[in-house]
């Protein structure tokens, strides 16, 4: 009975690093400046507001840290009317300390797609000229675990045209963690020679 109890032991200890392999996590932001020209945007000084599913946690709320990010440059349409950014830049998502989130570096990566960026006009129910960045893909390490699958939207909006900087109304970024083949085998192998040697170690 106690052998039995000790494997489920050493088993429980893994499943959350393996439940995390596969999880999302959603971050969320506002307030900052977008500013930029056509050699791509950059988002400065936006807090990040909330997060949840971070290690399997529920929702965290206040203010946590940091989001920034930089995009490749503009490769078609114009600043003030829309168009789309190449892929590259940086994306950096910052705790600090506070609520359990860690302090430092959350997530980092780089937009591994391109980069929308729509523009709606001003109409009778919003008098504001609304813009929305968004992306579909970021690769990048979310608590050193490899991302795919990642979108982003900021959503921003000013009385004028872009003109060089507006400011952000809110920002939403999902992370999801896919592990690659070669990571899964790494942690089957490490699992099969942890039980091996407990069960060595019982028989001795």
């Amino acid at each position: 009975m106690g052998k039995k109890l000790l494997l489920l032991a050493v088993l429980a200890a893994a499943l959350p690093l393996a439940a995390f392999a596969n999880s999302s996590v959603e971050f969320d932001n506002n307030g900052g400046t977008l500013s930029g020209s056509s050699s791509g945007l950059s988002l400065s000084g936006s807090e990040l507001t909330t997060v949840n599913g971070l290690n399997g946690g529920g929702l965290l709320s206040g203010n946590l840290g940091t989001v920034s990010f930089t995009t490749g440059a503009l490769t078609g349409g114009s600043l003030q009317m829309g168009g789309t950014f190449a892929a590259g830049g940086s994306f950096t998502i910052t705790g600090n300390g506070t609520n359990g989130i860690p302090n430092g570096v959350i997530f980092t990566g780089s937009f591994s797609s391109p980069v929308q960026w729509i523009w709606i006009p001003p109409d009778s129910s919003n008098p504001f000229n609304q813009y929305i960045l968004m992306a579909k893909k970021i690769s990048g390490t979310l608590e050193g675990f490899a991302t795919s699958g990642t979108n982003v939207q900021v959503t921003l909006q000013s009385t004028d045209l872009f003109n060089g900087s507006i400011p952000v109304f809110s920002g939403s970024t999902f992370v999801v963690v896919v592990p690659e083949p070669g990571t899964l085998t790494l942690l089957g192998t490490g699992l099969i020679s942890l039980v091996g040697a407990v069960r060595r170690k019982l028989k001795a």
